[in-house]
């Protein structure tokens, strides 16, 4: 089914997916950082984990995993606002609030990106996606 007329698909699928949830997710979220008010932010965070959960639904209907790009995007994103985060945390005035409401952010989306590698690959093939195991003498046939 990965034809190029239904990968076009796809990916306009998740394009408007993250257009529409990714977007207000954030802003939602920015909102509650702006008025200081963490249920809000968590609001914000939950539109954003319908958003993944979105893009996992689209993807099995389509018979496809997460692109390189997708993966790089992602990564590079969550890094980024990390950065942000500890930058803001050790340099300025931020409240509990927004303290709070960054930590849930980052926990939520750790836990969700474990909870698809458990639910994708198992425990097993989640850790060894990581783990590189070395060779020793036997497998080299020394």
């Amino acid at each position: 089914m990965n034809t190029s007329g239904s990968s076009i698909e796809r990916s306009i699928l998740i394009f408007a997916i993250w257009a529409v949830l990714g977007f207000l997710g954030l802003g939602v979220f920015l909102e509650g950082i702006k008025t200081d008010i963490w249920l809000v932010s968590a609001s914000g965070v939950s539109i954003i984990v319908v958003a993944f959960v979105a893009h996992i639904i689209v993807n099995g209907v389509f018979n496809a995993g997460f692109s390189a790009g997708e993966t790089s995007l992602g990564l590079g994103a969550y890094g980024l606002l990390g950065l942000v985060f500890v930058l803001s945390a050790t340099g300025s005035t931020m409240t509990a609030t927004d303290y709070y409401s960054g930590l849930t952010l980052f926990g939520v989306l750790a836990l969700g990106f474990l909870a698809y590698l458990f639910t994708r690959h198992g425990l097993r093939g989640a850790f060894s996606r990581f783990h590189v195991r070395p060779k020793d003498k036997r497998e080299e046939g020394l």
